[in-house]
């Protein structure tokens, strides 16, 4: 009797490791055997977007051929997607908006799937008055331009940052004097303005070939310097130029750019775009390309991240309602961009 009823208990203690097996963690069984059988085909770019305003040109496109078998798998609220974009095997999978979805996505795929190198696409807002709506940037260095410290009324630029010394905190990058825009004048004298000054900081990361709980830093991140390379080729591309009867005053270019930055924040501000320009030489604003930038980075993953200009952030061009009118235009060169790139990638 008292075999048997251990046998029961080894039994049950089976059942329930094998329930909990299939029920924890972000996927579950069924999902993980289809992981392991797409992984067989790969391995895979993987092609990440924003929204579905920026996908669906890419999923409509005739070079894009969905994956007959498994065209694709819902795993942790994300659809990745099957299929061929020209003669390479990608997986394309939407973000949704902001640093952490994009963050979140990108780790998903680097963990999940076979991927050898990862590519971003989309629009972005232009800080560089020398380009116009509808030039597509390939920026070679990326940064998170929305890690601050601000700093406590009546500090200044040489009072050290909280928890400077022990490394948390650093003005190594810069600082942003908000204090010098006022809010509004009394008796005609600028009242004091109480925000003073926010430094960038830069973001702890945790490289897969990095010794656990040891963080290291990193501010602006490179993009693959063979996948930047490759992107000079990109020549003879012609570009949307106009919406209708609507046109822009040149037909749009490819332009590779030093810089780009991202944060949670919609950039309308002309005065922040003029800064963010004039402090970084950053070209395009967005809110997702420097999240997988630096995801990648950790995962020692080559990237690169292609992003056409919808307007002038903060606007002051010519062009009225340029964002409404262009954007569509603006995601189709970005779509025809990454095409280019990914037939130039794999052609020697």
């Amino acid at each position: 009797m008292g075999r048997l009823q251990h046998l029961k208990e080894a039994i049950l203690l089976v059942m329930v490791m094998g329930l909990l097996k299939r029920s924890s963690g972000a996927v579950g069984h069924r999902s993980e055997t289809m992981v392991d059988g797409v992984n067989k085909e790969g391995p895979f770019l993987g092609i990440v977007v924003p929204n579905s305003f920026e996908m669906n040109p890419l999923l409509q496109s005739p070079s894009f051929v969905p994956n007959e078998t498994l065209p694709y798998l819902d795993i942790s609220g994300r659809r990745f997607r099957f299929g061929q974009l020209g003669n390479e095997k990608v997986i394309i999978v939407m973000t949704g908006l902001s640093m952490l979805n994009a963050g979140i996505t990108t780790e998903l795929l680097l963990t999940l799937f076979n991927v050898k190198g990862v590519l971003h696409y989309g629009i972005a807002g232009n800080a560089n008055p020398n380009l116009q709506i509808g030039d597509v940037t390939i920026p070679q260095y990326w940064a998170h331009t929305g890690l601050w410290c601000w700093q406590r009324f009546g500090d200044g630029p040489n009072t050290e940052l909280p928890f400077e010394s022990n490394g948390d905190y650093t003005r190594k990058i810069g600082y942003l004097n908000i204090t010098g825009f006022d809010n509004h004048t009394s008796n005609g004298e600028a009242d004091q303005n109480l925000l003073n000054n926010v430094w960038y900081q830069p973001e702890e990361i945790y490289p897969v070939d990095g010794v656990p709980e040891v963080r290291q830093h990193a501010f602006w991140v490179p993009v693959d310097k063979h996948y930047f390379a490759v992107s000079k080729n990109i020549k003879d591309l012609k570009l949307g130029q106009c919406v209708n009867s609507t046109c822009l005053p040149r037909a749009p270019m490819v332009v590779r750019v030093e810089r780009g930055v991202s944060a949670n924040v919609f950039v309308d501000n002309s005065a922040y775009r003029q800064f963010l320009y004039s402090k970084f030489n950053a070209t395009a604003i967005d809110m997702e390309s420097a999240s997988i930038a630096l995801v990648c980075r950790q995962h020692k993953m080559p990237f690169i991240a292609i992003r056409s200009l919808s307007d002038l952030a903060g606007g002051g061009s010519s062009l009225s309602n340029e964002a409404s009118i262009f954007a569509s235009l603006a995601v189709q060169n970005a779509v025809d961009v990454l095409i280019r790139f990914i037939a130039l990638l794999f052609s020697r």
